[in-house]
């Protein structure tokens, strides 16, 4: 896993190597959430991190708290709104965060990891890995933050939107959040560029019938 962290140090001068990695762009609610780490010297860190998506819910958190707590561990964390997601849209969003993440490190960071494809306008040098959280410690130590803390969000949307059941799904499109969303319609929280919110929002009125045969 620190494959990729070694091959950038090795083409640094002095600066230092950052993982960026994103959570949320998938749901139908809830804001987007970026992180990017600057993990210790790989001979002074031992967490045995991996892809937040192959985690426990319980072995994420434990990972998140101990990530936190390690030294010389430098992050960052920038959410994107579901009003933000709605007006750039979730592409533009991702990109957006992934430079604000890198530019929040500078003038530390030198080069960064990020997951996924190319991400235009890069602040930095930068190397895309497709799946990177599952090649690079310092990406999934990314997802890993990512995702916790959206987690954490969502779970403070459903103290004010319980119908929904953001405590459970996290603001995917759950086969009980589809159906909250049909029983009450969206709240502030939900993304209503997304096609099974807009086309709640933009639903057809209902078409009565009448029996000609009563006339």
């Amino acid at each position: 896993m620190f494959l990729h962290e070694r091959q950038a140090y090795a083409s640094c001068s002095s600066g230092s190597v950052a993982g960026i990695d994103e959570a949320g762009r998938g749901p139908l609610a809830g804001p987007l959430v970026v992180a990017a780490v600057i993990l210790p010297p790989e001979n002074e860190f031992d967490l045995a991190v991996a892809d937040s998506k192959t985690l426990s819910a319980r072995r994420r958190q434990e990972l998140a708290e101990a990530l936190l707590q390690s030294p010389g561990l430098c992050y960052v964390i920038v959410e994107c709104s579901a009003r933000r997601i709605d007006q750039l849209n979730i592409l533009a969003a991702t990109h957006l965060a992934m430079r604000q993440c890198a530019r929040l490190l500078l003038p530390r960071l030198e080069l960064a990891l990020v997951d996924g494809l190319p991400v235009p306008h890069f602040p930095l040098p930068a190397r895309f890995l497709v799946k990177g959280d599952r090649r690079s410690a310092s990406i999934a130590a990314a997802s890993i933050l990512a995702k916790t803390h959206r987690d954490r969000l969502m779970l403070r949307l459903h103290r004010f939107y319980p119908q929904y059941g953001f405590d459970c799904h996290k603001g995917y499109a759950s086969a009980a959040h589809l159906k909250a969303l049909e029983q009450h319609g969206p709240c502030p929280a939900h993304r209503v560029s997304f096609a099974p919110v807009a086309r709640i929002i933009s639903a057809p009125p209902e078409q009565l019938s009448f029996d000609f045969s009563q006339v």
